[in-house]
């Protein structure tokens, strides 16, 4: 018996070892200069051949090599012939919250209830996941974990993905509450024997009122008796004081427009759409409300059988034709926030430059999350959160990712993925 006790011990370890994550990188000390590489700094500038200096996690300056005299310093990384750019954004995931969608026990990224404004998404956040990883190679080296279901879902936080546990992953904690804008129209119960098509929402109007029911109380709680405790109504209080991002998810032009509306009415400072499907159509609003859009994944198809084809990817340049600050999301994906990139070279075939597109998954998403002093664009000051690719990182055949730092620390760039990639093109790159 003992010896099977040691044995399932044995084999337990080693399913562990297989299992585990990529080893987090030491802290970064000392200096680095990175040479010779194209600087794609963020927002819209592009310097051929520059010259980056690290120190201590952050980036120190950043010059053009071919006018500067400033002297090399430190460990001196060449990166002649390749891109570098700020690491790339991934908002409105459900990355690190779920593992395996046919698992439910892998699944935490909703709770029971309507109104969740307390429950923090990033305590359930899993440092540790597979899914995670697999960002890194293709340039992922932030995220938004955002929790999912009922009216308010509760509380998302901003990570990093190279970390030990939760705590050592967030960038931002409580960055914003998130907000199911009820439907003006639904859909028939067919089981029931409804029609299937789509009809007025006979409860919309009163589903907003209960959502503006529950904000108004909340303002009251936060401003009398702090003896009694209601965590919902005292959760709410940093958007009620502007200090939170209240993302309100919601896709009609109808619906759009009544949230402008409810977040003059509520006197909401800090909103922001996300999904906004309809968004285009009322661009002009979006802006002159000053509310900022995570669009939902434009790899889709239209929703509805009379939108142009190409919507999806149109859309980005019509709302920032309106000025209107734009960042790509997921819809509360995980797997597929791998793609952000390629949703950002996408927009370039329908009218954006390469270096807009970039500020959609750079620039762009780190204003809206709150972290901008820190993330979204290589300038001194800022994180050296950065990664360098072979090619253009915004297209599937130049994204080849030779080295990427998270606040200087070189990290690794191995997942299961890379590992079976190269165990299976042995397997059939030998000659029998």
């Amino acid at each position: 018996m003992k010896t099977l006790n040691k044995l399932f011990i044995v084999l337990l370890l080693a399913t562990f070892t297989v299992q585990a994550q990529q080893t987090p990188a030491q802290k970064q000390t000392g200096e680095i200069t990175l040479t010779g590489g194209t600087a794609h700094i963020g927002n819209g500038t592009v310097i051929e051949k520059s010259l980056i200096f690290i120190k201590d996690g952050k980036i120190t300056g950043v010059y053009d090599a071919l006018t500067t005299k400033m002297p090399l310093r430190g460990e001196i990384i060449n990166i002649e012939g390749q891109h570098i750019y700020p690491g790339f954004i991934a908002p409105d995931t459900t990355l690190g919250l779920v593992e395996i969608e046919a698992v439910r026990a892998t699944e935490d990224q909703d709770e029971i209830g309507e109104y969740n404004p307390h429950i923090e998404a990033i305590v359930a956040y899993n440092a540790e996941s597979k899914v995670v990883e697999s960002m890194r190679p293709n340039g992922i080296l932030i995220a938004q974990a955002v929790p999912q279901g009922g009216t308010i879902s509760g509380q998302s936080s901003v990570v990093q993905l190279d970390a030990w546990n939760w705590e050592d992953a967030v960038v931002k904690r409580g960055d914003g509450i998130h907000l199911n804008w009820p439907n003006s129209y639904k859909r028939g119960r067919w089981w029931e024997g409804e029609d299937p098509g789509y009809s007025p929402n006979k409860d919309y109007k009163s589903d907003i009122l209960e959502i503006e029911d529950f904000i108004a109380q909340s303002r009251a709680f936060t401003s009398g008796d702090s003896s009694i405790k209601n965590l919902p109504y005292a959760a709410m209080q940093g958007i009620i004081n502007g200090t939170q991002n209240l993302y309100i998810h919601v896709d009609s032009d109808k619906e759009i427009l009544d949230v402008l509306k409810f977040k003059e009415d509520l006197k909401i400072e800090k909103l922001v759409l996300v999904g906004a499907y309809r968004g285009y159509k009322v661009a002009d609003q979006i802006a002159k409300a000053n509310v900022p859009v995570i669009l939902a994944r434009v790899h889709s198809l239209p929703d509805a059988e009379d939108d142009d084809y190409n919507i999806s990817f149109k859309m980005v340049k019509d709302l920032i034709d309106a000025k209107v600050t734009v960042a790509l999301g997921n819809s509360g994906e995980y797997w597929q926030s791998r793609n952000i990139p390629f949703y950002a070279g996408q927009t370039t075939a329908h009218g954006l430059s390469f270096e807009d597109a970039l500020q959609l998954i750079t620039k762009n998403p780190a204003i809206i999350l709150g972290v901008s002093d820190q993330l979204g664009t290589l300038e001194a000051g800022k994180d050296a959160t950065l990664f360098v690719s072979k090619g253009n990182a915004l297209e599937m055949q130049g994204n080849t990712i030779t080295r990427a730092m998270i606040s200087g620390r070189s990290i690794s760039l191995e997942s299961h993925q890379t590992k079976l990639y190269k165990r299976y093109m042995d397997k059939y790159s030998r000659t029998e």
